[in-house]
């Protein structure tokens, strides 16, 4: 059921929630009960910036099935892969981060 917006002379304006084939037939205002018309305003809908639209697409598609993704290993190219260096600064009292 949508939710739509009305005015009220004497209260101002209050929003409910109708079906559609009562969308626009007056409300009566859930305070003073006098009869309310009907204000038309704009859907609510914004703009969605193309990187998290794109992050939501991904998300949603995956959310039964998770994409699986392949890489070739870097050993089969001829690169070898990259070695931990750890350096001791003379300080054995002093615990690494």
């Amino acid at each position: 059921m949508p939710r739509y917006e009305f005015l009220c002379e004497r209260c101002g304006s209050f929003e409910c929630w109708r079906p559609l084939a009562e969308a626009s037939e007056p409300q009566r205002c859930p305070e003073c009960k006098a009869l309310a018309r009907r204000v038309y305003t704009l859907p609510g809908l914004v703009k969605t910036p193309l990187a998290l639209s794109r992050a939501l697409y991904r998300a949603e598609k995956s959310a039964h099935e998770p994409e699986v993704v392949r890489r070739a290993s870097s050993a089969s190219q001829g690169e070898k892969p990259a070695q931990i260096i750890s350096q001791s600064h003379g300080r054995p009292w002093q615990v690494e981060h």
